[in-house]
């Protein structure tokens, strides 16, 4: 998996939500959350319940922060892309999520389908969703005048 050039993720077993929360830049509530909504995203719990991240997991929430935040992916489409494009590797071997040694880990392959469409559905939808609110606020409006 392809980490985040300026970030170098330190040399040591496991990591502390909030190592992590500050490495990848993201709030320890969403690092949760994900976990929820990630099957590949499976931190292990030490004796005392924290979650210990290891480094295939920082990777994990550094391609799952490009799809959400740079790509416009939903969360269904991330896990759908993680599972179907990262999914397995050569021999059928598991790379997300799985035991596969880093060296062994494949760089996340780039959709074979363009997102741009996809993007633009997104932005049209705003845009509808925008006028219906600027209208339900006139309607608002005119009944509040009564």
């Amino acid at each position: 998996m392809a980490v985040e050039k300026s970030v170098e993720i330190p040399d040591k077993p496991y990591f502390r939500i909030g190592e992590v929360s500050r490495l990848t830049a993201t709030k320890a509530f969403v690092l949760r959350y994900w976990e929820t909504e990630f099957p590949m995203l499976q931190p292990i719990k030490s004796s005392k319940g924290q979650r210990l991240y290891r480094r295939q997991d920082i990777e994990t929430v550094f391609v799952i922060k490009r799809l959400l935040y740079d790509e416009g992916f939903t969360i269904a489409g991330a896990r759908r892309y993680l599972r179907d494009e990262n999914g397995h590797g050569a021999g059928g071997q598991e790379l997300v999520g799985g035991s596969a040694s880093s060296s062994e880990r494949a760089a996340p392959a780039r959709p074979q389908h363009d997102e741009r469409p996809a993007k633009e559905v997104g932005k049209r939808m705003r845009q509808k969703l925008t006028a219906i609110r600027d209208e339900l606020l006139a309607i608002l409006t005119l009944l509040e005048r009564k």
